[in-house]
């Protein structure tokens, strides 16, 4: 009995193990392929639980996601001007034809990846060649980032691979050309700057002479509005003194005299020299006669 119940376990154990080996899991992010005696017979793009014929079969397992080719050091192109710029790009793809790419590229991914990083390299080089610095660095990334994955995925499609995107991360000039390049914007700066400077002193001076000529003219006239009405006081004044002086003849002449004496004796150290009995000091010697 115990001889039965040893072969019924021997049995059992041996139907699990090749029940076992019958099944395989895909998982969502995964795809296979079934091989029998080395050839391909099945394609799987579906996750699930699958059946296999042990022994004879095997499953290789193929990323089904989205994966990253990115340039370890960038790469040096030359423009359209024989001069160098270094540039930064990435590749997003994908595994789209699982038994072309199997076929073509034998499954290696690193196989794969070098494919499309040399024909990436190659699509950059010639698009790089038909433009200037000034396109590649800001002017046309976008045309060239668009032309290269168009391109790039038709040829990707040979291998059974689908481009998903293109980038350039990083377009720059290499240090001896960036520093031949800054002197270059300095000097044109600088003579930018010198230019201005000089129509600035240029403008200045003009609005400077403007400005004279304008103050010449307003003091001009604020000299000739000043002498007439000065003139139309002098006017008036003096008909003033001729109609008070025609009144009076005797206060005119003693008005006269003050002023003369006012005149005459402005400053301390002033010396008149004249004859006492001059009509002069008529008004000092006797003021009350003189004004009968």
């Amino acid at each position: 009995m115990s001889a039965v119940a040893a072969r019924i376990s021997i049995v059992t154990a041996v139907v699990l193990v090749i029940a076992w080996s019958s099944v395989f899991i895909v998982d969502q992010r995964e795809q296979a392929l079934v091989f029998q005696l080395g050839e391909v017979r099945e394609v799987i793009t579906e996750p699930g639980l699958h059946v296999k014929w042990p022994l004879i079969q095997n499953v290789r397992y193929f990323d089904k996601r989205i994966l990253t080719l990115d340039t370890p050091e960038a790469d040096r192109f030359l423009t359209s001007e024989k001069k160098n710029v270094l540039v930064d790009s990435f590749v997003k793809w994908r595994i789209e034809n699982l038994l072309q790419y199997y076929v073509s590229v034998q499954g290696d991914e690193a196989r794969a990846q070098t494919r499309i990083s040399q024909t990436v390299n190659s699509l950059l080089r010639e698009e790089f060649g038909k433009r200037t610095v000034h396109d590649v660095v800001s002017g046309e990334r976008d045309d060239i980032m668009r032309i290269v994955a168009e391109k790039l995925q038709t040829d990707a499609a040979r291998i059974g691979a689908s481009v998903v995107d293109v980038r350039l991360k990083r377009v720059d000039l290499p240090q001896e050309v960036s520093e031949s390049v800054y002197r270059r914007m300095e000097a044109e700066r600088r003579a930018v700057a010198s230019q201005l400077r000089s129509e600035g002193f240029s403008e200045a001076e003009k609005i400077r002479a403007d400005a004279d000529r304008e103050r010449q003219v307003i003091l001009a006239e604020a000299y000739k509005s000043a002498q007439s009405i000065k003139g139309e006081g002098d006017q008036k004044a003096s008909a003033v003194y001729a109609r008070a002086f025609s009144e009076s003849p005797e206060f005119y002449s003693f008005y006269r005299s003050l002023e003369a004496y006012r005149a005459s004796f402005a400053k301390k150290n002033d010396v008149l020299v004249i004859e006492p009995n001059s009509e002069f000091f008529r008004y000092l010697k006797n003021p009350g006669k003189a004004g009968k």
